[in-house]
């Protein structure tokens, strides 16, 4: 991990123990474990995903307390819960001032996140345009990722 990366974790751990401390909730080891999994990743996982992670180091560890977790970090604005159409609520660390879309493959559920300037100034536009005040947007693409048309045309 990056020197910026790093930082970047220790930001979200004290924001996670300044939310903890105002809020008179104890740090457990289980919970320290779940939360630094989940900051370590940069993908958007389901509960079961990160459950099966942890487990990896600590075998004890129960869906409850993956998913009280998982609420905790969305409380205190350190994750953010996605629905991709799947029925399925899938997570993702909540960096501060970053803004991204999704590209999502309908075939193989892959999740692709991007940015684009003209796309973003484009929103504005439309929203100003009609005389809206855009407070905040979220752009998903359903669609057939690479990987999933090369294999179709085997």
């Amino acid at each position: 991990m990056g020197a910026t990366a790093e930082h970047d974790v220790e930001q979200l751990r004290a924001r996670l123990n300044d939310y903890m401390a105002k809020h008179g909730l104890r740090s457990t080891e289980q919970r320290r474990l779940v939360t630094e999994m989940f900051f370590a990743t940069s993908e958007h996982l389901s509960i079961e995903d990160l459950l099966d992670r942890v487990r990896i180091e600590e075998p004890k560890i129960g869906y409850a307390t993956v998913y009280r977790t998982l609420k905790l970090l969305k409380e205190c604005g350190l994750a953010f819960e996605r629905h991709f159409g799947d029925g399925v609520s899938r997570y993702e660390v909540a960096w501060q001032d970053e803004h991204h879309d999704h590209l999502i493959c309908i075939e193989c559920e892959k999740i692709i996140e991007f940015e684009d300037d003209a796309i973003e100034e484009l929103q504005h536009n439309v929203a100003s345009g009609l005389g809206f005040k855009l407070v905040r947007h979220k752009l998903e693409l359903y669609g057939v990722c690479a990987d999933c048309q090369a294999k179709a045309q085997d």
